[in-house]
């Protein structure tokens, strides 16, 4: 099946003023998330992409401005499933004064019990991105054959429930997981079960690249490499 790669937006106007965005319209990447954005391209030089999705939330559009316009043959398409957590009455405050929540200690601790007022609860966040994830996967693989690799823009709670689920993690272990403003992670799905390639990962993506494998690193045969295998030429 295909690779997934999923891209954190950049660093936004509410991570630098520590303000659980949530769905608030308006949030922008700031100087630096502009940046990141900007230097996606060439970190995935070296990658076919068959299709780019994207949360409909303007950071993450953003994001995905500088790759679309150095690959114009690709379209960005939109998917709400992957679009942030829905905090409710969370959404615009300061995560310091969040902190103060009784229901902040649930949120680290026990995320699978968590519901926020007048929001969803993180488990409904996790289904609905698994769901879109698989829905995805199954259209790349009619289009463009298996293997192929396509790009998701999502956030930070959303991938993490991601790499949990594609991990085997009960969600409420998945605050475990980090992953950096425009960082990539990679997951290749197979027939059997899935692999993480990449997780949170800021540097150079050309060896996310298909190439040609032996038979003993097949990675969708569904089987792992044993010893770990010998990584990128």
């Amino acid at each position: 099946m295909a690779t997934l790669i999923l891209v954190r937006h950049g660093r936004s106007t509410a991570n630098t003023e520590g303000v659980l965005a949530g769905w608030t319209p308006g949030v922008r990447l700031d100087e630096r998330g502009a940046a990141q954005a900007a230097a996606l391209p060439g970190r995935l030089a070296g990658v076919p992409i068959a299709a780019v999705v994207s949360s409909p939330l303007e950071r993450c559009r953003e994001t995905l401005a500088p790759l679309l316009e150095a690959r114009p043959e690709l379209r960005m398409e939109t998917d709400e499933r992957i679009g942030e957590c829905h905090y409710g009455d969370w959404s615009g405050r300061k995560l310091s004064e969040l902190a103060g929540e009784p229901l902040m200690e649930v949120v680290q601790h026990h995320p699978s019990a968590a519901s926020f007022p007048g929001g969803e609860s993180m488990r409904a966040m996790q289904g609905r991105a698994v769901d879109a994830v698989r829905d995805w996967n199954a259209r790349v693989d009619e289009t463009h054959g298996e293997g192929a690799a396509f790009v998701m823009c999502s956030h930070g709670d959303i991938i993490k429930s991601l790499v949990a689920d594609a991990l085997g993690l009960h969600l409420d272990l998945f605050q475990r997981i980090h992953v950096e403003p425009c960082s990539v992670t990679a997951i290749r799905y197979t027939r059997t079960r899935p692999f993480l390639l990449r997780l949170g990962d800021t540097g150079e993506l050309g060896s996310l690249a298909p190439r040609a494998e032996g038979p003993e690193e097949k990675g969708d045969s569904g089987d792992a490499v044993v010893g770990g295998g010998a990584g990128a030429p």
